[in-house]
Parts: structure tokens; C-alpha cells; sequence
């Protein structure tokens, strides 16, 4: 599932070619992909509407229109925009077209079936169900480690678990998780509020240098319009990961054997010496 990182350079790439465009007329041909809406409705909302802005909140892809309404979008496990000239064939799995007035389509596919999107008033944007509750985003004012030593000290349930929980930390996922906590020395398996507080600053530095790298290195990416989300699919940091799907693998700190264990129907990854407590 794309993290923080990905959503970002999604929503980035996103931003350099449809703002400013008009949304002629747009199709949903599944219409689970709007569970809050009917595809009648959700169509005639966008109908005639030019696009603001593409910013993010969260792994949310918010698109605001000039009518007043945001369209909120969650790739969840593999939904991809495309764009695509009229003439181009669509993918197998299409799920909604945006049809632009620059004569070409912005696609959304979702292999996986697990995508969604919901339009709500502007002035809403922040009550909205997906929204309201995500913890502050990790490069705002907000996110401090005075807050991240809060939302520990309350949980009793593990480290990663804690970290994974978007009311507590938005944006991290299993990918990021791995490497900040590697980056910290952190124990994965330690229940939160036993996590020492004199190490909280070290793991918020870390969870914010690890969101930094990644999207720093995806910005160098070549992005493909037919295919933008396919550019970072995987991890925008994929191949540079300390610990992440290294299992068996020596640590680049101390050598010792990179571990694999199923934690919370996840796979956690972590080095044995490194991470003790």
C-alpha cells in the first residue's frame, strides 16, 4: 500500500498536469469505488468543474474544484491514475474516467478493488469521516515529540502497532515503520507507553528523515503520465531501504542477520542486535 512518500509525489505529479484543467464529464464503472454517493450524482458533482488544486492530508489525494466541492481519494492497495489521450486503449481494471478539456482522460484503476473516493463540500473538508480523525501531519507544527511521547505514553499496544494506527502517526505504513524504527534503534515488539521517553526525539527525527529521503529521492524520478502512480509503486525509496525486505540479510550497522517475523498479520522487519530495546 502506498505510504506517505508515494501519496505525496502522487499528489505532486498530479498537481503539474490537471490543475488548471476542466472536468467535462467524468464515468464511474464501479460503483463501489463511491460507496457514499451514486454514480449519477458523484458525475453530475463534477460535471463542468475546473481543477484548484491537488494537495494531500494523510494518504489522501484531495482535489479541490471551483465549485466548492474536494474530491477525496484513497489509493489504498493499488490504485493508479493514468492519463491518457482520447485514443489510447483503457486498462483492464478502470474504475472512473475524468474526461479533461484538453481531449485526454484521467484514469483510475485499481487492480485490487480496495480504492475510494468521496466528494464533500470545501468548507467540510475537515469533518469529513476520512479526515477528522488522522493524527497531525508529520512535517506540521503540530507533530512534535512532545506529541509523539503523548500518543505513546497512552497506547498499550506494541511500538509498531502504535506507529501504524493513523490517529497516533498519519502516514506511515509498514515500508516506513521498518526503516524508522531501524533508524531510531527501536524495538518494534516493546508496548508504547514502556518506550523510554528520553529516546521519543530520537524516533520523531527519524520518522521524519526517513519521509524526507524518500520523497526527495522519488522527486528525481522520470514520471510517466500514462502511468504516474507506477513511477513510485513499490516504495519511491525502494533499493535504498536499511532494513525493509532484507531478511537474512547483514545489518549495514553491526552485521548481525536482518529478521522476518509476522507481527499484527504484517511482516516486521528489524535487526536483532541493533534493535534490543
Amino acid at each position: 500500500m502506498p505510504e506517505l512518500p508515494e501519496v505525496e509525489l502522487v499528489a505532486s505529479a498530479l498537481r503539474e498536469i490537471i490543475v488548471g484543467r476542466r472536468i467535462i464529464a467524468a464515468e464511474i464503472l464501479r460503483a463501489r469505488l463511491i460507496p457514499s454517493s451514486t454514480p449519477e450524482d458523484f458525475t453530475r458533482l463534477l460535471r463542468g468543474a475546473d481543477i484548484e488544486s491537488v494537495s494531500r492530508r494523510g494518504k489522501h489525494i484531495l482535489i479541490e474544484l471551483d465549485n466548492a466541492l474536494v474530491l477525496i481519494v484513497h489509493l489504498r492497495m493499488s490504485g493508479r491514475f493514468l492519463l491518457l489521450p482520447a485514443e489510447a486503449m483503457l486498462p483492464k481494471f478502470t474504475h472512473a474516467i475524468f474526461y479533461l478539456d484538453d481531449n485526454r482522460r484521467l484514469v483510475f484503476s485499481d487492480q485490487r478493488h480496495f480504492g475510494m473516493m468521496k466528494i464533500v463540500p470545501a468548507n467540510e473538508l475537515h469533518s469529513a469521516k476520512e479526515l477528522r480523525s488522522l493524527a497531525p501531519e508529520p512535517f506540521s507544527d503540530e507533530f512534535t515529540p512532545a506529541y509523539l511521547l503523548r500518543a505513546l505514553s497512552v497506547s498499550r499496544r506494541t511500538l509498531k502497532e502504535t506507529l501504524l494506527d493513523q490517529t497516533k502517526v498519519t502516514g506511515l505504513g509498514n515500508i516506513y515503520a521498518a526503516e524508522a524504527m531501524f533508524l531510531a534503534r527501536a524495538n518494534p515488539f516493546i508496548v508504547a507507553s514502556e518506550f523510554s521517553a528520553r529516546r521519543v526525539p530520537r524516533l520523531h527525527g527519524a520518522i521524519l528523515d526517513v519521509f524526507k529521503e524518500s520523497i526527495r529521492h522519488g522527486s528525481t524520478l522520470n514520471v510517466d503520465p500514462q502511468n504516474i502512480d507506477g513511477s513510485y509503486y513499490g516504495g519511491a525509496y525502494e533499493g535504498l531501504w536499511r532494513v525493509y525486505d532484507r531478511e537474512n540479510e547483514p545489518c549495514i550497522v553491526c552485521n548481525a542477520q536482518v529478521r522476518r517475523i509476522s507481527h499484527g498479520g504484517r511482516s516486521t522487519y528489524f535487526c536483532p542486535r541493533c534493535q534490543r530495546r
